[in-house]
């Protein structure tokens, strides 16, 4: 996969209405990634006008969800 460029994550702008971060594209449109995509891992960034991708640099730990699901909490057995 050939990169347009690497971009830092806080040089993004973030929609808390979409959740999406978005930057400039060359294009004059912009590069797109979700949160959820970064929650994933993702790390590519896609402009949806033209071919062109980056790579989002950003510290996959901070937007790992945590799971609050009941179902995976531990259970303890007394004895």
């Amino acid at each position: 996969m050939s990169f347009y460029d690497e971009i830092e994550l806080e040089d993004f702008t973030f929609d808390a209405g979409t959740n999406l971060y978005t930057f400039p594209c060359p294009c004059g449109d912009r590069f797109e990634i979700s949160l959820e995509d970064l929650q994933l891992g993702e790390d590519v960034a896609r402009c949806p006008s033209c071919s062109l991708i980056v790579r989002v640099i950003y510290d996959e730990d901070e937007f790992m969800e945590v799971d609050n699901d009941a179902s995976t909490a531990p259970i303890i057995i007394a004895a």
